[in-house]
């Protein structure tokens, strides 16, 4: 299935138009899966990184109460920081920090994914035009909602630990802090 998926991407003359088509199929699969588990599991083997990164930036907007119409970039990772909440459909009987672990765990992977695959020019392009591309050695572009600075980055994670502490009442376990730090 993940390589039929990461195909289904690159054959398409936009990889980044075929990528929001099939995550707009899959997202309610993927809001439909019972445990953690199953969930990481499909969005962990899904060998396509902007497939990954599509549905994770949908599964955000979903939690969002007021969802933001801006492209995939650096603000947006942090917009989704500041206004997720956990998503009620994968509310069970878990302790809630597990659930603010869950969402820490997505934000951590929609950030690597949107690193290491939309950011690169020539994976947006078709697989037919990537060669010149790479032979070019072709620079990432960076959007200007990229360009963020470290102060944004202190005060969301603040606002956003802030956030949890009021919900936890409870020194954060060790899984949280750890995923804190790696995330900042």
């Amino acid at each position: 299935l993940q390589r039929m998926l990461s195909m289904a991407v690159e054959v398409d003359r936009s990889p980044t138009c075929s990528s929001r088509k099939i995550a707009d199929n899959i997202f309610l699969f993927l809001l439909n899966i019972p445990l953690r588990s199953q969930r990481e599991a499909l969005l962990n083997t899904m060998e396509s990184q902007l497939l990954r990164c599509r549905l994770l930036e949908q599964l955000f907007q979903h939690s969002c109460d007021v969802p933001t119409a801006s492209s995939m970039s650096l603000d947006k990772i942090l917009y989704f920081l500041s206004h997720s909440s956990v998503l009620p459909q994968f509310q069970d009987e878990r302790a809630t920090w597990q659930r603010w672990d869950e969402m820490l765990q997505y934000l951590t992977s929609l950030l690597l994914s949107y690193q290491t695959f939309p950011l690169a020019e020539h994976l947006h392009t078709a697989v037919s035009d990537r060669m010149d591309l790479i032979a070019q050695k072709a620079k990432p572009r960076l959007q200007d909602s990229d360009d963020i600075s470290q102060l944004d980055i202190h005060l969301k994670m603040n606002d956003f630990i802030n956030r949890m502490e009021e919900t936890l009442g409870q020194p954060f376990p060790p899984q949280i802090q750890e995923k804190l730090f790696m995330l900042q």
